[in-house]
């Protein structure tokens, strides 16, 4: 008789593809819909503006072409649930854009952060290291090679475009925490549920205006915007998978972001 075939051995995907297909792994979209209703920052008017979503149709099933609907579309980089790319900031601007970023670096471990209750209470929250420590204490290290989730309960304002903006009062990390998180410890990037990684009042700091992009973008890491549903994952043990567009050039892309959880 043959010797028995340790067949995970030979397919070490196996355990996931069987849990995928039995529902004890889940695929969770974080990705909030796009739509020419999706919130998009607003700039000082000398800074620029990036574009809002916009579509034209190319035919409908109509004399354009009676048997395909396909659109045009029109968007900035950064519009909706996105990816920022080092060379998105001027300290990364040597680093890779986003048809640069190796594709095992899409793809791992993420460490969520719940301060929901905090940002509820005041919407100019700042996540310091101490907050950070205090949540390692109870749930181990953040996940090395990771992503550190931010959620802060911000998606439920995704409706409109004046509640989510907020005036620029939305919830961020400060200076000093985005600087250690960028540049002490193992994770790659930061997610968030609000229109961009800094806080609404970013601009306004002192010691180091938007610190999350300064930082973070420094050091080669990344960011992920606008994500929904961070409060169906568990505090440790998810996987993401950011997949943004590989635009040549680019600082940074809409993006497809997606959780696998196991129950």
């Amino acid at each position: 008789m043959p010797a028995s075939v340790d067949t995970q051995s030979l397919n070490p995907t196996a355990p996931l593809l069987t849990g995928l297909l039995d529902g004890s792994v889940e695929v969770v979209d974080l990705t909030s819909p796009l739509s020419e209703e999706t919130p998009l920052i607003q700039l000082p008017p000398e800074r620029g503006q990036p574009w809002a979503f916009e579509r034209e149709v190319i035919s409908h099933y109509d004399e354009a072409g009676p048997t395909v609907y396909w659109n045009n579309i029109r968007l900035s980089e950064h519009t909706g649930t996105h990816f920022d790319a080092p060379i998105h900031w001027l300290t990364g601007k040597d680093l890779d854009d986003v048809s640069q970023v190796p594709p095992q670096r899409l793809v791992g471990p993420a460490s969520v952060l719940d301060f929901s209750a905090e940002a509820a209470a005041d919407p100019d929250f700042l996540l310091e290291r101490h907050h950070v420590e205090a949540w390692q204490e109870q749930h181990g290290p953040l996940a090395a090679g990771g992503w550190l989730l931010y959620r802060t309960g911000w998606e439920s304002r995704q409706g409109s475009q004046e509640t989510f903006l907020n005036d620029r009062h939305t919830p961020g990390i400060s200076p000093s925490c985005a600087q250690w998180l960028a540049e002490e410890t193992e994770i790659i990037g930061i997610g968030v549920e609000t229109v961009g990684t800094d806080a609404g009042q970013a601009g306004e700091f002192g010691d180091q205006p938007y610190p999350c992009h300064w930082y973070f973008h420094g050091a080669g890491k990344y960011g992920v915007t606008q994500l929904r549903n961070l409060h169906r994952l568990p505090p440790q043990g998810a996987v993401l998978i950011a997949a943004p567009l590989p635009i040549v050039g680019g600082s940074g892309s809409p993006a497809r972001v997606l959780a696998l959880v196991s129950r």
